[in-house]
């Protein structure tokens, strides 16, 4: 059995004894957390979606010229209106590039899928094979793995937003267990390498969820540094707060990597489209969970 990208298979006939290669079928994910971070049910999710991308006060127009952005992945009820105010302003892309935390921690520190359907209620949506060896022509680290991605939710909650909004994409699944930041800074180089290979128009979206379980008070004052440096594009700025102020920011390695793209493919601009804690919803502030919502143009 050979394994890679193309996902080959050698069938040896028993009375010839000669091989004949078959194309398999692409693979499927299965969604993992339909039921519990969002509702398993078609019509409960389409309706608990169209709330949180209803319209709410602020600004609401479309960032037409955006590149990237950060949004939150935990379950919907208490991080889904975060979210909802980032999908809602983003303009319509035929791609996307998601990249996620592995919290898992199966799988290559890069993880990446480049051919197969990934399945939610809503429907199929289809991996752009193009972009994806891209992506993996532009980062050498990055590697063809999904077990990575079989049972991480912070990737897959992103995709009915889209669904939603979009209708018809296609998008690439990364997954980030590495650490470093020169392992992330090339990951965010080659995705800008890539953009400019396909000479398409994508957007990348970083899955993150802010600081972790500490009061209220502690948390957003935290999360403030975090998003000050992510709001002035300074992805190693970024980097180092993390580690000085012990900001437990789960998808830090996508949100450097999403800057470091966006910034070499030009963006200028960077948004807080919302804030919010898990105690928003939840009311309990003893211990809590941040969500941000950036827009990058």
């Amino acid at each position: 059995m050979l394994r890679g990208s193309h996902f080959w298979a050698c069938l040896t006939l028993p009375r010839a004894g000669t091989s004949i290669w078959r194309m398999q079928p692409p693979p499927i994910r299965q969604p993992a957390v339909a039921g519990r971070f969002y509702p398993g049910k078609p019509e409960t999710l389409t309706r608990d979606l169209d709330k949180y991308l209803a319209p709410e006060p602020g600004p609401a127009e479309k960032v037409e010229n955006a590149l990237g952005c950060v949004v939150p992945h935990a379950g919907y009820m208490y991080s889904g209106h975060v979210a909802g105010a980032v999908y809602r302003r983003l303009p319509a892309r035929s791609s996307y590039v998601i990249l996620c935390p592995n919290h898992t921690g199966r799988g290559a520190p890069l993880a990446i899928m480049s051919s197969g359907v990934w399945l939610t209620p809503l429907g199929k949506v289809p991996i752009d094979s193009d972009l994806a060896k891209a992506v993996q022509q532009g980062c050498h680290l990055v590697m063809e793995d999904a077990a990575a991605h079989a049972d991480e939710h912070s990737l897959e909650v992103q995709l009915p937003f889209l669904q939603r909004t979009v209708k018809e994409f296609s998008f690439v699944p990364i997954a980030i267990g590495v650490g470093g930041y020169a392992g992330l800074e090339s990951l965010g180089r080659g995705i800008a390498q890539a953009a400019r290979r396909v000479k398409k128009p994508f957007l990348i979206i970083a899955s993150s969820d802010m600081n972790h379980y500490e009061p209220d008070s502690i948390t957003r004052a935290k999360d403030r540094q975090a998003i000050d440096k992510m709001l002035a594009f300074d992805p190693q700025g970024l980097y180092e707060v993390l580690r000085r102020e012990d900001i437990s920011m789960c998808g830090y390695g996508p949100a450097i990597a999403m800057l470091t793209a966006t910034k070499e493919l030009g963006a200028k601009h960077a948004e807080l489209a919302k804030y919010a804690t898990s105690a928003d919803t939840g009311g309990d502030r003893s211990a809590v969970v941040g969500y941000a919502g950036i827009i990058v143009s």
